[in-house]
Order: structure tokens, then sequence, then C-alpha cells
């Protein structure tokens, strides 16, 4: 069954939720690696580690099912732990550790996608 991305409290009435666009983090995972480290700017780098970061928060906050799963429990701490304010880039960082940032963070996010669509039977992404 789809998700609607709408939580349901503890009554069982729908909480403000965030739809997951499978479509948005599939262009946006796209893009990220298709980035070339000699050829990307790091502008560019720049303006897609927070649309991906929000995105994959987002994903976050959907049952992935990690409490059933190890390897699922695994790929979410990993993922908090990227989206986390104080481990993400700064305007110090370099511009490969930027690129390497994004390219694990659009990784993660392919990765959690396909556990969310797989587990709300969207169809792979």
């Amino acid at each position: 069954m789809a998700s609607t991305g709408k939580a349901r409290n503890s009554a069982g009435e729908p909480e403000a939720g965030v739809e997951i666009s499978v479509a948005e983090i599939t262009s946006l995972t796209d893009t990220a690696l298709g980035f070339r480290l000699g050829t990307t700017t790091r502008e560019q780098l720049d303006c897609y580690v927070p649309r991906l970061a929000r995105e994959l928060s987002r994903l976050l906050g959907k049952d992935l099912g990690a409490d059933e799963d190890p390897d699922v429990q695994h790929l979410v701490r990993k993922a908090r732990e990227m989206i986390d304010l104080t481990t993400r880039p700064t305007v110090d960082t370099p511009t490969f550790g930027t690129f390497f940032y994004l390219r694990e963070l659009a990784n993660l996010s392919r990765r959690l996608l396909w556990v969310y669509a797989t587990r709300n039977e969207l169809g792979a992404p």
C-alpha cells in the first residue's frame, strides 16, 4: 500500500506530514552522482547539499522498517549523522570534501528511497 505521506498520531488522526517525492529525490541523486570533480563548481555543490539533505531528512521521517532490519538501522544511523548540521561541509571545507560528502549523501538517499519505495509497494525508483 502506498504511503500518503501523512503520519498518524496515537489517536489515529493524520498528522501534518510531508509527501515523499520519489521523482524529486531520484532527480537530485541522478544530478549529484553525475557531477564530476574536475568540472563541477563549488556553487553547484553548495546548491545541492541542502536540497538533498532536506529530502533525506523527510525520508528519515517515514517508517523505513529500521526496527526490524539491522541493515536499514545502519543506513538510517549513517544518514542521520550525515544530515546533522555539525557534520555538513562549511565554507572552509575544500571543494573535494564537499564533492565526496554530496556523493555519499546521494548514495544514502538512493538506498533509503529504495527501502521506502519497496516498503510502500511503489515500485523501484
